[in-house]
């Protein structure tokens, strides 16, 4: 790997730089934002000054910076990319991401009709629509390419029935990007297709999912009878499994999360140095070393995005490196929301609820959703065994 900018790369970085100096709104700025993979970005109350930041970044096509610029991105390279994605990170600016601009977009963009294009990428890029992903099913999660979701044909439709689990934003979601069988004979990878789905349509109920947070984030959805006109069909019916393998491909250096999980520690060591954090420390001297771990592990973690993307730029695949990447980064979560708990003591279970919380009750929230970190997108084991597999040539399980 190269780690030094060339001259152009260089020069685009100052441009990010100096266009986040003048038009990042202090507010967003310094906006409390959620620790952690599964942390939240600019909240409710910053919603207006979110749209008009967005509005900003649209200008510049760096809403979908990737995506070609016919199509309202900005034509970027892979590095060029990882750059604007690493210094949106470190200054805390909302990018507008989600799984509009990172899956349902880019898929479509690649294996969509003139049609589906003209209708779904323009509000992706206002902000206007938003989107959600029925892929897990209640026996289909690691093992995905065992889904039961049929999709009959009829005429000009689809008929769906079924289930889908873990479903984020399902509750405000105007689409969804659809895994169904199609072929119950085929073998399981190659009866499945891949489908856009209006979130109005009759027949589709969703029921939340409350975690241990309290929260709803995720949502199981039912399909009775759910008509899909055939318009709707990304690429060849029978062919979703290769499409689906391709949306979760977009999107793989991960260097947002690693600079986030950076920034995460540098709060934790500011709190090591305050009254209650010295206090803390002077009667655990192994958090010292503990948290020289968790800082030598973010720059670890930010090695990892950089041989990803570094591979994306030579035209190579990062296949095994992902699921490195992957794993490594979930799991140091969870030892970053531990160290965090052990530094606060006891305060670190305490949530915002009550003002004797420290920093606000991230610690404990962050805690709290890290337990999941190591299943979503993939669980630890399904890694180990892409790695052991494809990276070591071992046998299958």
């Amino acid at each position: 790997m190269d780690f030094r900018d060339t001259s152009q790369e260089a020069a685009f970085r100052q441009d990010v730089r100096t266009f986040i100096r003048a038009e990042l709104p202090p507010e967003l700025a310094q906006r409390d934002v959620e620790w952690g993979m599964l942390g939240g970005g600019a909240s409710w109350a910053h919603r207006e000054l979110t749209t008009g930041w967005r509005k900003k970044l649209a200008q510049h096509g760096w809403i979908a910076p990737a995506w070609p610029k016919e199509y309202g991105g900005a034509g970027m390279s892979v590095i060029e990319q990882y750059i604007f994605n690493e210094e949106m990170a470190r200054a805390n600016a909302p990018t507008g991401a989600g799984i509009g601009t990172g899956w349902a977009g880019p898929t479509i963009i690649v294996y969509g009709t003139e049609e589906q294009k003209r209708e779904h990428l323009p509000p992706i890029l206002s902000g206007e629509v938003t989107w959600c992903q029925g892929f897990s099913e209640p026996g289909a999660g690691s093992d995905l390419a065992s889904l039961q979701t049929r999709a009959m044909r009829d005429g000009d439709e689809y008929v769906i029935n079924g289930q889908k689990i873990w479903t984020s934003l399902a509750h405000i979601a105007q689409w969804m990007i659809l895994l169904a069988r199609t072929d119950s004979e085929a073998p399981k990878h190659k009866g499945i297709s891949y489908f856009l789905l209006d979130m109005k349509t009759p027949g589709i109920t969703s029921r939340p999912l409350v975690n241990i947070l309290g929260n709803a984030d995720f949502h199981e959805v039912f399909f009775d009878d759910v008509r899909i006109p055939r318009r709707n069909l990304v690429g060849e019916e029978n062919r979703g499994w290769y499409i689906a393998a391709a949306t979760l491909d977009f999107e793989r250096s991960g260097i947002g999360t690693a600079i986030g999980y950076e920034l995460i520690v540098k709060e934790l060591l500011r709190y090591a140095r305050e009254e209650d954090g010295a206090n803390a420390m002077k009667h655990n001297a192994a958090l010292r070393y503990e948290l020289a771990d968790r800082w030598l592990e973010t720059y670890v973690a930010q090695m990892m995005s950089q041989q990803v993307v570094s591979m994306q730029a030579r035209g190579l695949i990062p296949n095994k490196e992902a699921s490195v990447n992957k794993l490594y980064s979930s799991e140091l979560e969870q030892r970053i929301a531990a160290t965090g708990v052990k530094l606060l003591g006891l305060y670190g279970q305490l949530n915002e609820a009550t003002k004797w919380a420290p920093l606000k009750g991230k610690v404990a929230r962050m805690y709290l959703r890290a337990t999941a970190i190591t299943i979503g997108g993939g669980t630890s084991e399904i890694q180990r065994n892409i790695i052991a597999q494809r990276g070591l040539g071992l046998p299958r399980n």
